[in-house]
């Protein structure tokens, strides 16, 4: 259990950056040229890839290549959501709803025994 608590935690930070990489430039350099958001988002990435790459190594060490990439997926849409309605200012969709709902699916079959 202690494998699968630090790889969500690791996970969840990776995504923060992960979601700011890809999406806050889109607020806040958005009169700028693509390239300086480009960069910004690759400084970014960065700090993503040194916490996604030791995640997902240990958490290989309990988990199949299914689970981690499912697992991958919902912290995604739980950091991702936040974002969107907290920072992008954003609406609430019922489409969130839906998505969770989808990958409460995949959780189970991917994670029933």
């Amino acid at each position: 259990m202690l494998v699968i608590g630090k790889t969500v935690f690791l996970l969840l930070l990776s995504n923060v950056f992960m979601t700011f990489a890809w999406y806050a430039h889109l607020k806040e350099l958005n009169t700028k040229p693509w390239i300086v958001a480009v960069l910004v988002s690759w400084s970014l990435a960065f700090f993503e890839y040194l916490l996604q790459v030791p995640a997902n190594r240990i958490g290989y060490t309990a988990l199949s290549l299914g689970q981690l990439k499912i697992m991958q997926e919902v912290i995604t849409l739980t950091v991702f959501v936040p974002f969107s309605l907290y920072y992008m200012k954003q609406p609430l969709k019922l489409d969130y709803l839906w998505a969770a709902i989808c990958l409460a699916g995949a959780v189970y079959f991917v994670f029933r025994k």
